[in-house]
């Protein structure tokens, strides 16, 4: 097993001189060498709760030592985002709402970083610091080509502006536009520091360079000087840092304390890491710009009659349609069922808030959408048997999104959603109130279950049935099978099922393993989701790709 380096290493945290709450979050652990700063955005709640969920996900995952450590980064990042934009979703007080964090992970003297947003890891060695890590914002991709000096930056009007971040829209590991992955070596005379804006907006390189040079040999003396340090220069904003050391950083950093030298050549020593790439990639899409434009308007020409010859060649009754059903009779329909039965292959049934006593049967590509999120909920009708389903998805390519659906003692569902040889979508659905499962998956589905909640239900959360091949993401199974006298697992899976299970939280049920699993199997739902651990507060609608934190 690869060894951490010999370091010491200390994490502080103070809201400053203007706000109350403290909306940021830092972890050190020395032992294992993880580290990170989180800084939450959407304000009070929000931000505060963003930044509670990427912190669960992060130890979560990065704790588990399976995978490779950019692996584990990726993932570690990517449950925290989906979780935060899943939690959004619930509950408007937390509606918008992200974070931006930064993860270091030394091992065999190497550091490897993830990033997301306009927190930054700083290098120090030799007396000279480095920044590590690019802003992901207007102002800090000006600072990095050069175009701002470092003062410029720390003083300019749009300084708090940032284009990506943890929670406002859903990801995968792999996504090039999501988080940055950067490597190095990390020598034993070398440190590191972590920190969110509040400190890097008050407090410069120079003067960081220079507070680590006189407190090398004490982590915690170090971070409490430059917290103090951003509140002697205003304070304006949540303050942390964590301060990563070598075993010999402080015998070779002695004497250099007050020297005024940081290791900063003018300003080429101070550009990020990623200049180069930066601009090599500016070229590349301009050029491909260029291209982009001269197709287009080659094309416009065709592009604008498109729509007219494809009008002429297919009947009116043909063309895709949106359909609204609304309770109120404002819409088109006034239950779900009449909706369907009018409904073709590609139309979009939006439902407006309320509850429907209503069994569906969804067969073929139609979607099916709660135009509020949990705000059209299924429930049994009063006539029902108390073994009904309350939705069945019958082949096709059918898109279930956005529903609840509740049992209860006086109308009880024996099961939420039954898939049969069914592909599409069920996504972003709160199934609770079950008798036998939350949803059941058999008959060569290979449907997606994306981003949902199935908990509270009597009996198994998930189970997936002979032949099926469903890929389950990013869902929340919570506190099923447990009020039954043999308790059940959250998910269940047949021996020749062949589930893809990615970032799903699998927690607190009547048995906390998924049952039904190889040894290989597990393994790699092991280092793929969490499963066993307690559920993290239920708390993501997607904000705009730039904001302002």
């Amino acid at each position: 097993m690869p060894e951490v380096a010999t370091l010491t290493a200390f994490a502080g945290s103070h809201p400053g001189l203007r706000r109350e709450n403290n909306e940021d979050r830092c972890h050190a652990d020395a032992e294992r060498g993880i580290f990170f700063v989180i800084d939450g955005v959407g304000g009070q709640a929000a931000g505060d709760k963003a930044a509670e969920i990427a912190q669960a996900m992060l130890l979560a995952r990065l704790e588990r030592e399976t995978g490779s450590v950019v692996e584990r980064i990726r993932e570690a990042i990517t449950l925290a985002n989906n979780e935060i934009h899943r939690a959004g979703q619930g509950d408007p007080r937390w509606t918008g709402m992200a974070c931006v964090l930064t993860v270091a992970i030394v091992r065999d003297n190497r550091v490897t970083v993830g990033h997301v947003g306009d927190t930054r890891l700083y290098k120090l060695r030799d007396g000279a610091i480095r920044k590590v890590t690019r802003d992901h914002s207007p102002v800090g991709d000006r600072e990095d080509r050069g175009e701002l000096s470092e003062s410029e930056a720390m003083r300019h009007p749009r300084r708090n502006e940032i284009y990506r971040d943890v929670g406002s829209a859903p990801h995968s590991p792999a996504d090039e536009e999501f988080i940055d992955v950067v490597e190095l070596a990390f020598e034993p005379d070398s440190a590191l520091l972590l920190c969110t804006d509040g400190l890097s907006d008050l407090v410069s390189s120079t003067q960081i360079a220079d507070i680590a040079a006189k407190h090398a040999g004490d982590a915690a003396l170090a971070v409490e000087a430059l917290l103090a340090a951003a509140n002697e220069a205003g304070g304006k904003d949540n303050i942390s840092a964590v301060f990563v050391v070598g075993e010999q950083f402080a015998a070779a950093t002695a004497g250099r304390a007050g020297n005024g030298r940081s290791g900063v050549s003018g300003r080429t020593r101070l550009r990020s890491t990623w200049h180069s790439i930066e601009y090599s990639r500016a070229l590349a899409l301009l050029a491909g710009g260029v291209l982009g434009i001269a197709l287009v308007l080659g094309a416009l020409a065709w592009t604008r009659q498109a729509p007219i010859l494809v009008r002429d060649l297919l009947p009116a009754s043909a063309w895709p349609r949106t359909w609204v059903v609304s309770q109120d009779r404002a819409g088109d329909f006034a239950s779900i069922h009449e909706a369907l039965e009018r409904a073709h292959a590609g139309d979009t049934i939006r439902v407006e808030p309320g509850e429907y006593a209503e069994r569906l049967i969804l067969v073929g590509s139609v979607s099916l959408v709660s135009t509020v999120p949990h705000g059209a909920v299924i429930v049994a009708p009063a006539e029902a048997p108390a073994g009904s389903i309350a939705v069945e998805l019958h082949a096709g390519q059918v898109r279930f999104s956005g529903f609840r659906i509740a049992g209860d003692a006086k109308r009880p569902l024996a099961v939420g959603i039954r898939l049969r040889r069914a592909g599409g979508e069920i996504d972003g659905v709160e199934i609770s109130g079950t008798r036998v499962a939350g949803i059941e998956i058999d008959g060569q589905s290979q449907a997606v279950v994306r981003s949902s909640y199935i908990h509270d239900n009597a009996g198994f959360g998930v189970v997936v049935g002979q032949a099926a091949s469903p890929k389950l993401l990013h869902n929340v199974i919570a506190d099923n099978g447990r009020q039954m006298d043999a308790p059940r697992p959250g998910l269940e899976v047949h021996e020749t099922a062949k589930p893809v299970l990615f970032g799903n939280i699998i927690v607190n049920n009547g048995i906390d393993v998924i049952r039904g699993l190889s040894p290989a199997q597990r393994e790699e739902v092991a280092r793929d989701n969490i499963v066993g651990r307690p559920a993290p507060a239920t708390i993501a609608k997607p904000a705009p790709p730039r904001r302002s934190k």
